[in-house]
């Protein structure tokens, strides 16, 4: 028969070493708390030792697809739906196709993580040349389109970007545009340049 050996009651800790133990735990948990969890999961570092790690702009990252997936519910459930009664004969009205040739200029300050979107009304096959720049820091951008059933469609999309230009094509009847949130420290200015066919362009968000 095997006979285990009781510990001695001094070889047990001691309540002040229980607390010690704890405490020790509790600071180590807190460190951790703020310098990996906070920055890698909510972009909020207070110490700065997130971002020498690459952990804030992992957590920058995560909220801005959070925050586009949640305005991309948001224009869902705003989307018009587009009812015809069967048998009654009469057909939904597309968008105007004879969209004459125009050019704007929009103008956006944006403070720091404040997000603007602008779209453009344009018929499918439509054509825009856009230029955009940012003065003053660098944005998160996402180029996309939405229609009545169409409820997000992406052309693009990039971060950390102090301009862009080109040519959109317009995949379908509808809004089609440019949202930009402001990843810098400072306001920042965006001027938008277009030109093409499309009937009207504005700030939508």
């Amino acid at each position: 028969m095997f006979n285990s050996q009781k510990p001695r009651l001094e070889d047990l800790p001691t309540t002040g070493q229980l607390l010690r133990a704890t405490a020790l735990a509790i600071v180590a948990a807190g460190a951790i708390l703020i310098a990996v969890v906070l920055p890698s999961e909510y972009a909020i570092d207070p110490t700065g030792v997130g971002r020498q790690l690459g952990l804030t702009q992992m957590g920058e990252v995560k909220t801005q697809l959070a925050e586009e997936a949640a305005r991309g519910a948001a224009n869902a459930a705003a989307a018009p739906v587009i009812a015809i009664a069967e048998g009654s004969g009469k057909k939904a009205s597309p968008p105007t196709t004879g969209a004459v040739q125009r050019s704007d200029v929009t103008k956006l300050t944006l403070a720091p993580g404040q997000g603007a979107e602008v779209k453009a009304v344009m018929a499918k096959d439509a054509k825009i040349a856009f230029d955009w720049s940012v003065e003053g820091g660098h944005v998160n951008f996402d180029t996309h389109a939405d229609a009545p059933g169409v409820d997000y469609h992406s052309y693009g999309k990039g971060k950390q970007s102090t301009g862009e230009k080109g040519e959109l094509v317009a995949a379908f009847d509808g809004k089609h545009g440019w949202f930009w949130r402001n990843r810098s420290g400072a306001p920042v200015t965006i001027t938008l340049r277009t030109e093409g066919a499309y009937t009207d362009i504005r700030r939508v968000a």
